[in-house]
């Protein structure tokens, strides 16, 4: 796909339906300019692909040696030092036997380049078939045989995490942290968090923030500090869903990508984030779909892929089910606010998925799935 393609191409917004996108697709020109920092990829053939995908911009690139995939990133969300923590990360996992695409360096042996306001990372195409590349990112398994691979693949990731030391990532956008919710005093934590992004602050400060985020904390966050401050450190993959994995005919993993958002946290919250982003249909649920429901079977199957390969403590799982998500939300609502500069999109962000994915868990869908969870673990 190039040129006119190109123009039309079309991203996932926030809801269900597709957006003119925030960062124009690569084009043809562009990604053959870029491949000239990359001699390892070899000559420019053409674009197969543009990702739908809506923070960055996305192509697969076809040269004479072969399909690369090439990301491009506004520079006010990603540098080629931060991309280098996420690399080194996949580095280490790819020396224990997990499969993530091979990053390809540039000439002076780096794994991104800045051109402008732009910074560009390639891949080699991992093999394996690329089932949902066209869905939503956080839309369910396509069938119960995927949940329970996609469980299985993330345990084995975790088990070769172990050893992988790296400092803490910086105050990148769009980037899963675990700062507030291990902590004994979660609002003061969540302060410090705003306090460190100016843009975020800004949009919060004429909002009651402290007295949402003390509601959520008095329902859902009880003990929970307690329970979390006893979890091993483990650099985690944080957006495990299907459209982040490659498939073998056999239905199992073939492949890992996407370690945007990859960083320290614990196994307990990231197999939670797993289940949180794919197995609740949160696009449905937010058009007011009255039919729309947990898919309990994916969730035990992702539970149960997992826990062939690690120890899962699914009590403290539940319980961190509802606020899982909130610093990745913080940090979708300083993107919004920071980069972008979209008041509505990160009103959405901060009351539609911050505050609005906790609620649900009050309602009674929300507390009828925990309590199937739970039952299923104590069977």
């Amino acid at each position: 796909m190039g040129g006119t393609a190109a123009e039309e191409h079309l991203v996932h917004g926030m809801g269900t339906a597709l957006e003119a996108p925030t960062w124009p697709a690569i084009t043809d020109a562009e990604a053959a300019k870029v491949l000239t920092y990359f001699p390892e990829a070899g000559q420019f053939q053409g674009l197969a692909w543009h990702s739908p995908r809506p923070f960055s911009s996305a192509t697969r690139v076809q040269t004479d040696r072969g399909q690369f995939f090439l990301k491009r990133h506004h520079c006010d969300v990603r540098t080629p030092h931060a991309l280098a923590e996420e690399q080194a990360f996949m580095t280490h996992l790819q020396s224990k036997g997990v499969p993530v695409p091979e990053v390809v360096q540039t000439v002076d042996g780096l794994g991104a380049v800045s051109l402008g306001n732009w910074t560009y990372e390639l891949q080699r195409k991992a093999p394996g078939l690329d089932l949902y590349q066209d869905r939503q990112s956080w839309t369910p398994y396509l069938k119960p045989a995927h949940a329970d691979a996609a469980g299985s693949a993330l345990g084995l990731l975790h088990r070769a995490a172990q050893d992988y030391q790296a400092s803490e990532r910086g105050p990148h956008r769009l980037v899963a942290s675990f700062t507030i919710l291990p902590a004994r005093d979660p609002l003061a934590a969540a302060a410090a968090y705003v306090a460190a992004r100016p843009a975020l602050a800004a949009f919060l400060s004429d909002k009651p923030w402290r007295d949402e985020l003390t509601r959520l904390f008095a329902t859902f966050g009880g003990g929970l500090a307690e329970r979390l401050e006893g979890q091993p450190a483990l650099w985690t993959h944080n957006d495990w869903h299907p459209s982040n994995l490659l498939w073998a005919t056999d239905g199992s993993v073939s492949a890992v990508f996407d370690f945007g958002l990859a960083g320290p946290t614990c196994a307990v919250h990231d197999l939670a984030t797993a289940i949180e982003r794919a197995v609740i249909p949160w696009l449905e649920i937010a058009e007011g779909d009255e039919n729309a429901s947990p898919d309990i079977n994916a969730a035990r199957g992702i539970l149960a892929g997992y826990q062939r390969e690690m120890p899962l403590d699914t009590e403290l799982l539940v319980r961190l089910l509802p606020l899982v998500h909130l610093e990745f939300a913080l940090s979708e609502v300083d993107y919004f606010a920071g980069v972008v500069g979209d008041r509505d999109q990160a009103d959405l962000a901060w009351q539609g998925y911050a505050i609005g994915h906790a609620d649900w868990f009050r309602s009674a869908a929300g507390q009828g799935f925990m309590d199937q969870l739970a039952h299923w673990a104590a069977a």
